[in-house]
């Protein structure tokens, strides 16, 4: 059967298909995979010239392409990329970085591990490079099956061994002089090896010693960490001079690779020991986990020289937030398709809005992103060679299959902006994985690396090929700014151009000078940019607190002190001249900042008052309600008497605040007042407490006449309705009374009409009798609340206290104060009720 490949619409249909056809020819293997690559060159040569689609590569860069030419295979890249004006002018109007990063390589044992991490544990789908997706677990693990042909499957080497030695010596006078013997024990068997161990002392005079040993030494002997290795030790304990001082037997339990298990073996000493005493080679002790794993990744890790088999690697294309999901899933299928034609691969799109792992686990990342496990080996025998230039190749493709779907991304280097260089997973340790995974250094110089990276400092590469590459991108930025006629691209390429002509400088500088500078490490000239940059941060802080902004000042000026200390004294004149600039810039946000506090208050007064408005406009609505269902008269009385049983409440609430003092001589709590003063307060308070339950007493007594609006309140007030009941008790009539007097529904109307027409006779009828009523009412009581207090202030001058140091006398004020508080409101109430 023939295939007509340019029915297919896109690269990956075709060489799905053509992989297909190749299956179905079951023995004519090695035929159909010439025919593949005959066609695929003849689409490749017509697509470069002018058919599109999918450029001119059709085979990944492996070993058997370089080693016929390296040069030509770069030369090739570099013809096929886009000029670097055209790349930076795209960038600045908006386009992405292509990012393709190598995450791990692993040997054919780990294919299964990886496979789970890419698919979230079979709960996502993987596609193969037939375009065919695969989701049960069954299927899974039948990639690792299929893919076995290609791996080398070499065995890792040893790098970490477990061992026990048995000890036996007499008592010691310390716990030093033990570990000195342990210590000196085990470096006779070990030789120069490092090691970390634990003792356990037994009751027959000897020793358990438990722990973790390199392998491997520093001439380069090789550990096997058997019994075999154990005999090799045992034999050179034997022979050394430290044998006639304690008996020991060594042997070894089990053995691992790299970092990952020696650290957690170590771990598992330390918890082991519970808190006891574990200590290395040097005597230094291992006190926790993470001094286990500092010790491990920070000081072992050179010793260990750990080989591991590369028979997969896992690579990462990702892209930014909100970058279509659909579009960037097709580009990174035909870029898998472009550059691992002929190797086994599967590949998952990892985003938000489907990945099954949470974020506080590491998933859920903000970005899109895509992982991919790609076979080392062809199936013609090739092998991927992971250099820079083939880096570099891969981001290429990568900008051109994301433009192709409609995603602007532009291959970069970092030479083009003065980024730092990356940092790798063998320099830092991972400590937190939720949003964006958080590192620490493996070392001072790594941690020095991951800080300028995640920090966005500047920094050059000094070689003489990338300072010419770097003087290029100068140029193509200073053109970009020069014909641009946009605003913020020519802000943005002028800004690039400058931090590469200060790194430029900086670099001359340091070339020619030995002179030590300030923290910055360059001129005047190139401080200025950070200087730039730093002030410029106070645009964000428009709406930011008083606190953070007075952070930001005073990391301006900490800046500007440190760029005082490398001006040189024919800059002295321009640097006073950009301080003043910069602190009067950091002054306009100060002004700024305090506008805003200021319209955030008037803001949030004006809140206030609109929700007392509010509050105001509910009560005059239940006022409104009340009266139609009652009347009028009824819910004036009623008002009058719950006003003076509230006012009443709200005093003793006030006298409830003077609470006992914690006495630290005595343990226990007093008062802070004197006995007298005390006596006073409780004597302020019954009196208080006689006019709340006074006024409760009138309250039933309306409620027994039949003032309804008392009886809906009391529902709501236990207190109240306790009173009312008790009332009612008392007022019932003899039972013969009762029976003589008849009862019906017309007597109990017209006695409840004879009340209303009692109380409306008793109320005042115009406006002006109302408010003359309702004053006198409250002068009466505000009355009898003064004449108490004059009496009491009477008392207590005539003992010769004064309201300065009376708890009670301090109430006074108080109480007026709500007096006061209580007939505003009431004058308010009405005027709301009159309008």
């Amino acid at each position: 059967m023939e295939l007509f490949f340019g029915a297919f619409t896109s690269e990956w249909v075709q060489r799905r298909a053509a992989l297909l056809h190749e299956l179905s020819l079951g023995g004519r293997r090695s035929t159909a995979e010439e025919e593949l690559r005959r066609r695929m060159k003849a689409l490749a040569e017509l697509g470069a010239a002018g058919g599109g689609g999918g450029g001119g590569r059709a085979v990944p860069m492996t070993r058997h392409a370089a080693s016929k030419s390296m040069h030509g295979t770069t030369a090739k890249a570099s013809m096929a990329a886009r000029p670097m004006q055209v790349r930076l002018a795209a960038v600045a109007q908006g386009s992405q970085p292509a990012v393709v990063k190598m995450a791990s390589y692993g040997g054919g044992a780990r294919v299964g591990a990886m496979l789970n991490y890419v698919s979230r544990g079979g709960e996502l789908s993987v596609e193969n490079e037939n375009g065919e997706r695969i989701r049960s677990r069954e299927d899974l693990a039948g990639i690792r099956v299929d893919w076995d042909h290609l791996f080398q499957n070499r065995t890792e080497s040893r790098d970490i061994g477990r061992f026990t030695v048995e000890i036996t010596a007499s008592a010691f006078a310390s716990d030093d002089e033990m570990h000195e013997l342990v210590r000196s024990s085990l470096t006779s068997g070990f030789g120069d090896r490092r090691f970390a161990y634990a003792v356990e002392k037994n009751d027959d005079d000897t020793m358990t010693v438990q722990g973790v040993v390199i392998l491997r030494s520093g001439p380069g002997e090789r550990l096997t960490g058997d019994q075999k290795a154990a005999g090799i030790i045992q034999a050179r304990y034997d022979a050394s001079a430290a044998a006639s001082e304690a008996a020991a037997q060594f042997s070894f339990q089990a053995y691992g690779n790299g970092v990952e298990y020696g650290s957690s073996k170590l771990r598992d000493l330390v918890e082991k020991s519970r808190g006891g005493d574990v200590r290395d080679d040097r005597g230094q002790p291992v006190a926790d986990d993470k001094a286990a794993g500092d010790l491990v990744q920070k000081e072992w890790r050179g010793d260990l020289h750990s080989r591991k088999s590369r028979d997969v690697m896992h690579l990462i294309m990702s892209a930014r937030a909100g970058t279509d999901v659909a579009a960037f899933e097709g580009a990174v299928r035909d870029f898998l398709a472009d550059q691992f034609a002929g190797h086994r691969y599967v590949f998952a799109m990892h985003d938000p809005a489907n990945d099954p792992k949470e974020a506080r686990e590491g998933g859920k990342r903000p970005h899109v992103h895509a992982h991919a496990i790609v076979t080392m080996k062809s199936e013609s025998g090739g092998r991927i060679e992971t250099t820079p230039a083939v880096f570099r190749q891969w981001r290429v493709t990568m900008a051109e299959k994301a433009r192709d779907h409609g995603i602007a991304m532009e291959m970069t280097d970092r030479r083009e902006f003065a980024s730092p260089p990356a940092f790798t997973r063998n320099q830092v340790r991972p400590v937190n994985r939720e949003g964006r995974t958080e590192h620490i250094g493996t070392s001072e110089a790594a941690q020095a690396r991951y800080d300028a990276k995640r920090n966005g400092r500047r920094a050059l590469a000094k070689s003489d090929r990338s300072r010419e590459y770097t003087v290029k991108a100068t140029q193509s930025w200073q053109k970009i700014a020069v014909g641009s006629g946009d605003r913020s691209i020519v802000a943005y390429a002028a800004q690039q151009r400058d931090q590469l002509i200060s790194g430029l400088s900086a670099g001359e500088a340091e070339a020619t000078s030995n002179i030590v500078h300030a923290d910055f490490g360059s001129k005047f000239r190139a401080n200025l940019v950070t200087l730039q940059n730093l002030v410029l941060e106070g645009d964000e802080l428009r709406e930011t607190s008083r606190t953070d902004f007075e952070a930001y000042e005073k990391t301006v000026e900490t800046t500007l002190f440190k760029l005082e200390r490398s001006v040189a004294p024919h800059d002295r004149i321009d640097f006073d001249e950009i301080a003043t600039l910069a602190r009067e810039h950091v002054n306009q946000r100060r002004e700024l900042m305090q506008l805003h506090e200021q319209r955030n208050e008037a803001v949030a007064e004006q809140g206030n008052e609109d929700q007392r408005r509010d509050q105001r406009g509910e009560v005059n609505e239940q006022w409104e309600a009340a009266i139609t269902k009652h009347g009028e008269a009824i819910v004036e009385a009623a008002n009058d008497v719950l006003m003076e049983i509230d006012a009443a409440a709200t005093m003793l609430a006030d006298l409830e605040k003077s609470e006992p003092v914690h006495d630290p001589e005595t343990g226990g709590y007093t008062y802070a007042i004197s006995e007298k003063e005390r006596e006073e307060t409780e004597q302020l308070r019954a009196k208080i407490e006689r006019q709340h339950d006074e006024a409760i007493s009138r309250a039933a007594r309306l409620a027994i006449e039949r003032n309804t609006y008392i009886r809906e309140v009391a529902e709501q007030d236990p207190e109240l309705q306790g009173a009312v009941d008790q009332a009612e008790k008392h007022a019932q009539r003899p039972e013969e009374e009762k029976d003589k007097t008849p009862v019906n529904v017309d007597t109990v109307a017209e006695q409840q009409r004879d009340l209303r027409n009692e109380e409306a006779e008793r109320q005042p009828n115009d406006t002006d009798a109302r408010e003359a009523h309702e004053l006198a009412s409250t002068v009466d009581a505000t009355n009898r609340l003064q004449d108490q207090a004059n009496k009491d202030k009477e008392a207590a001058q005539r003992g010769g206290e004064t309201t300065r140091t009376d708890t009670a006398q301090q109430h006074i004020p108080r109480l007026e104060e709500l007096e006061r508080e209580e007939l505003e409101k009431r004058e308010r109430d009405r005027d709301d009720r009159e309008r």
